[in-house]
């Protein structure tokens, strides 16, 4: 356990503590602003939290809410992550599953409006920049998480349609529950935060950058520096119309590190060509930070 702390820096545990306390704001503002006064549920742990608090409630007539229902659901998966991901991860998570349960119950109820169509947008658009943001910084909000990384590490596989079926669950439960209409609600209010989060959530999109240079190893030591990438090069390449030679870099990486990659390109050669194209795919290794 000593070991796990000493690979915690302090200024990390401050920035990652300050991303946690983000997220669980605006996820708890999403459900008791939207998702609880319009009966929407949410995708993931979250959604499976308000089932149970729900089900508690309506069957067993026992009063249990919705944070409690999500760190008690999250308890086990703690475990799974601690023994077969990443001591570092789970810990990090701990701490944001506490915080976002913790501001849930402190947060009180407010019933801005019931109309379910403004819920369900307005809810999953809050709860999607708050994923995109956690995943951004390499947090994660648990639940699910826990199982698709673990999943994806025992097999190497896409595990994208365990979170299609999971949520699918969910808008069906809220369909029995509720009213059916109340699960096309869920299946849009999911479905807005699923895009959301992929326009915070820059890490995921690849973009191939070709630079056309004459000082390439100014401009490969500048880059290497400050980005784990490889470059590829081609030497004696030649202007068209100037008829110099040049150097022509190709690397890719991801939008994230766009402002890494200006910064590096304008200390090292700030006349150099920088060609970029977004959202390629990539076959074969791309590092990707350990959680």
């Amino acid at each position: 356990m000593k070991n796990v702390w000493k690979e915690i820096t302090h200024s990390d545990y401050i920035n990652r503590l300050s991303f946690s306390l983000v997220y669980a704001l605006l996820a708890s503002v999403a459900l008791n602003f939207f998702y609880e006064p319009g009966n929407i549920y949410a995708s993931g742990a979250t959604g499976v939290a308000q089932i149970i608090s729900t089900l508690f409630q309506q069957v067993l007539r026992i009063d249990l809410s919705i944070a409690w229902a999500l760190f008690l659901l999250n308890l086990p998966l703690f475990v799974l992550g601690w023994l077969k991901i990443s001591r570092r991860f789970t810990i990090f998570t701990g701490i944001t599953v506490g915080l976002t349960s913790l501001f849930m119950e402190l947060i009180p109820t407010e019933v801005l409006t019931t109309d379910p169509i403004i819920c369900a947008i307005f809810g999953g658009v809050l709860t999607g920049a708050g994923i995109g943001y956690a995943f951004k910084n390499s947090l994660s909000s648990g639940g699910l998480d826990f199982i698709t990384i673990y999943l994806r590490k025992k097999t190497g596989r896409d595990v994208g349609s365990l979170a299609i079926i999971f949520n699918g669950m969910i808008m069906f439960a809220a369909g029995i529950l509720f009213g059916w209409q109340y699960a096309l609600y869920s299946a849009l209010s999911i479905f807005i935060s699923g895009k959301v989060t992929d326009v915070v959530y820059t890490k995921q999109k690849k973009i191939q950058v070709m630079i056309i240079t004459q000082r390439p190893e100014a401009v490969m030591t500048s880059l290497q520096k400050r980005l784990r990438r490889g470059i590829t090069i081609i030497n004696d390449a030649q202007g068209a119309y100037t008829k110099e030679k040049e150097t022509v870099l190709f690397t890719v990486i991801t939008r994230y590190e766009m402002p890494i990659l200006r910064e590096g390109m304008s200390e090292s050669d700030n006349k150099a060509f920088v060609s970029i194209v977004e959202n390629v795919q990539i076959l074969g290794n791309f590092y990707e930070e350990e959680l």
